[in-house]
């Protein structure tokens, strides 16, 4: 039986930790996490969050594998909408990091609690 996208989404969601932006910043802030934006560049150039990084939904797990190896380091995804901050935060999590958050606030609510 195929499942719509929102469904997948909500039974995904069921075994990810979801955050507030505020709450997100300040626990990357407190545990030296990171803030990923899996926007594509273009979104990301037209508005982002001060002091994130953006790695598109696509390059995700390959790019974090260089740039941050560290299995237990704080990982917060966000996107538009969060349908990709959900997926990237599943393949982080089957890559094995072990503390990945899924930002669950606007676009507007992140840029504001980023400062």
């Amino acid at each position: 039986m195929l499942k719509t996208i929102p469904e997948v989404i909500a039974q995904a969601k069921e075994s990810l930790t979801l955050l507030s932006a505020a709450e997100a910043v300040a626990l990357a802030k407190l545990e030296g996490g990171v803030i990923i934006d899996v926007r594509e560049p273009s979104e990301y150039a037209e508005k982002s969050a001060k002091g994130t990084i953006n790695i598109p939904r696509g390059l995700v797990e390959m790019k974090m594998l260089q740039i941050h190896p560290h299995e237990a380091m704080s990982i917060f995804v966000h996107c538009a909408t969060g349908a990709r901050a959900v997926f990237s935060a599943e393949q982080l999590k089957r890559v094995g990091y072990l503390n990945v958050s899924v930002i669950t606030s606007s676009l507007d609510d992140i840029c504001k609690a980023c400062g």
